[in-house]
């Protein structure tokens, strides 16, 4: 018999950026800039200048397995420094710059990065963050003047990239290492704890891209144009800056400003087809156009996640701007995509999510974790494994799943028929009233399908009878007007009297977490005391 053998190639990250170089050099990674503006480069020129951005670090002394930190935005420079350091088998450790400067401080101190790449107008904060932890030597400021960082004041010497790009010396050869090396670290947001570490993979990351490419997930091509909004600071922003270019597709970044006139002005300008991000950025855009009566003729799909979708909301979004919605549901520790939507697909609700791809797998057990014996129809705890799902957490020596590989989520759900997952809510969010469980997700979603209403959540308050008791709060649509009695009559007959809350509260803006969702920790702290 003669038995056959295939090549080795090792999957890691910065063959994407070298099949983009190689067979789609022209294509372009555009940044939007204040005023209107855009920077652009192509592939090409992006993967040389990335090169010499590795030999900076090389020269700084960081060498395989290092971690280096960046708090910037989306960016042409920031995608720059994460092929850099993945490239030369460093970590790319990403800062959240709508975190505190404790929070931040304290998880740079856990990876024991040397080296930050820093946005100019994020100064001020990378001050505060250096004040608390000794471990950064050396400042890499992107995207602005290097001038704030002049004087010992600052500690840590600083370099402009530009500079630094332009006396860079001997390339650094990417690649060549095993690829279960560590290629990112990133925090989850902690709205439910303390943030948490979680270590992606060359690949676990390279099988995440192309699981995202298949068509019927976002399907990306060559002749699209992508505007990715979900920050590159959360969850490797979804996989985009991987899967865009591994399609050689146009990367479209909106640098700091995701209001709805910035990125109205990208969406034309750049012929954007795609555009990916948190509801919220796209009622922005809506209220915008609506405002102003634009368009955006050539955006033909949005892909959402990161919260919840108010029904009424997905209609306005799609009817507005001409697009088919993309739901999905996912979470850090899954790198992040757990499920998707597939494109146009008649029967995407904005409960649905959708269903895993091939290389995740899902399973519904009881709060002890046993198996339930029937996983359609049913509610239950939602557990996940794969190749891209965590094993454990950074730091932490005790396994975060199963004995047969299954990591909790957290989330309750269900499955239809069609195998498409529907989120039901969060564990944790479950209140008990008087020893019975209510499921804030169920009023949530009632609620949030009246017309007048923006925005909507329900947490427990402290209750001296009942333990707890549930109280909506609401954030109303373009001051809009709803008696307290309308919004809970809306609830009776589709909920348990006893789920009715007991209170309405009106806020004039709810309070988002740094990753677009409702900050219910902060909501328990301000209005569950009683």
């Amino acid at each position: 018999m003669i038995e056959g053998s295939m090549q080795e190639f090792p999957l890691t990250l910065d063959k994407f950026l070298d099949h983009a170089a190689k067979w789609h050099p022209r294509a372009q990674v555009v940044t939007g800039r204040d005023g209107g503006g855009a920077d652009r480069v192509s592939y090409a020129d992006l993967r040389s200048r990335s090169v010499r951005v590795s030999a900076l670090l090389r020269d700084f002394g960081i060498g395989f397995g290092d971690r280096v930190a960046t708090l910037a935005w989306n960016t042409q420079a920031h995608v720059e420094a994460w092929y850099a350091i993945m490239g030369m088998g460093a970590v790319c450790h990403t800062l959240n710059p709508r975190l505190t400067a404790a929070q931040l401080a304290s998880m740079l101190a856990q990876s024991a990065c040397r080296v930050m790449f820093v946005s100019a107008d994020l100064a001020p904060l990378a001050q505060q963050i250096i004040e608390r932890t000794s471990t950064v030597t050396n400042i890499v400021v992107i995207d602005g003047p290097v001038d704030a960082w002049r004087g010992e004041r600052y500690g840590p010497a600083a370099i402009a990239l530009e500079e630094a790009i332009a006396t860079a010396r001997d390339p650094i050869a990417w690649g060549g290492f095993d690829e279960r090396a560590a290629s990112g670290l990133c925090f989850t947001s902690g709205t439910t704890g303390a943030p948490k570490g979680v270590t992606y993979t060359h690949r676990s990351s390279f099988l995440h891209t192309l699981r995202l490419l298949q068509a019927d997930v976002l399907g990306i091509t060559a002749a699209d144009s992508v505007l990715t909004v979900v920050p590159m600071f959360h969850a490797s922003a979804w996989g985009l800056p991987f899967a865009v270019p591994a399609a050689g597709a146009k990367l479209v970044l909106p640098g700091r400003h995701a209001d709805g006139a910035s990125l109205a002005r990208l969406i034309a300008a750049e012929g954007v087809t795609i555009a990916v991000g948190v509801p919220t950025v796209w009622l922005g855009l809506v209220e915008h156009l609506e405002a102003t009566g634009g368009e955006v003729p050539t955006l033909k799909r949005i892909l959402v996640g990161g919260a919840p979708l108010p029904p009424a909301l997905m209609e306005r979004i799609e009817r507005r701007l001409g697009v088919s919605l993309q739901t999905s549901w996912g979470m850090t520790e899954l790198s992040p995509s757990g499920t998707m939507s597939a494109p146009n697909d008649p029967k995407r609700a904005a409960a649905v999510s959708g269903r895993p791809a091939v290389g995740v797998d899902l399973l519904l057990t009881d709060a002890d974790g046993r198996a339930l014996p029937e996983q359609r129809g049913v509610e239950g705890h939602l557990r996940v494994r794969g190749a891209s799902v965590i094993e454990r957490y950074f730091g932490d020596e005790r396994a975060a799943t199963d004995a047969d590989g299954w990591f909790n989520t957290g989330d309750l759900a269900r499955i239809d028929g069609d195998g498409q997952l529907i989120i039901t809510g969060r564990a944790k969010d479950l209140i008990k009233s008087g020893g019975e469980w209510i499921n804030p997700a169920e009023i949530e979603a009632i609620i949030g399908r009246l017309p007048e209403v923006a925005l909507a959540a329900v947490i427990g308050r402290t209750d001296p009878k009942w333990g707890e008791r549930p109280v909506l709060l609401v954030e109303l649509r373009d001051h809009r007007a709803i008696t307290d009695e309308a919004l809970l009559t809306t609830l009776r007959g589709q909920v348990a009297p006893w789920w009715i809350p007991d209170a309405v509260l009106r806020l004039a803006r709810m309070p988002l977490a740094s990753t677009g969702k409702i900050d219910k920790m902060r909501l328990r702290l301000e209005y569950g005391g009683g």
